[in-house]
């Protein structure tokens, strides 16, 4: 049988069959949560759709939570809820798994919740925190790249140019 191994999501592909394992949902990702989890899950995505606009979308194996940009997800996992949030300081916290540095200004803080009990300050508190930071952030961001404005070529550089260029010439064999 012809085909292939799908790099994303390692599924056996037959030729000429269409593939697209990007596109997902969040109740494709939920629908095999238990009880416990699912009601965790509402009560997540209840508590931060409340925060204001932003943009809610599942992206391969995570639901995102968005302004400009993504200020937290969600990886649904069999036991728990891989929850990680962006946020401009370290917490210390017997919630908080592990933190990584993401850029200059970010820090992800990996939690774990397996009940909707623990959807409750203070995690509410750090997620409208994150909320607030990504549209902080995302006003004070500067543009990488700046562009340098043409210097003026003297008649002293334009000297030291070609005399540069002449002994490069000579050199040359």
């Amino acid at each position: 049988m012809a085909g292939h191994e799908c790099y994303h999501c390692k599924q056996w592909v037959a030729e000429g069959e269409p593939h697209d394992c990007w596109t997902t949902t969040e109740a494709a990702l939920t629908q095999d949560l238990t009880e416990d989890l699912r009601d965790a899950w509402e009560r997540l995505r209840e508590a931060a759709a409340d925060f204001g606009d932003q943009r809610i979308y599942a992206s391969h194996s995570s639901i995102m939570f968005s302004r400009k940009s993504c200020y937290f997800f969600v990886r649904p996992k069999k036991n728990f809820l891989e929850v990680c949030v962006f946020l401009g300081r370290q917490l210390k916290a017997p919630q908080v798994r592990r933190v990584d540095q993401t850029s200059k200004t970010k820090f992800v803080h990996v939690l774990r919740i397996s009940h909707r009990d623990e959807v409750e300050s203070p995690i509410t508190d750090w997620l409208q925190e994150a909320y607030g930071l990504s549209d902080e952030l995302g006003r004070a961001a500067k543009p990488t790249k700046t562009r340098r404005s043409a210097k003026k070529k003297t008649p002293a550089s334009k000297a030291r140019h070609r005399k540069k260029a002449a002994v490069q010439k000579r050199k040359r064999p």
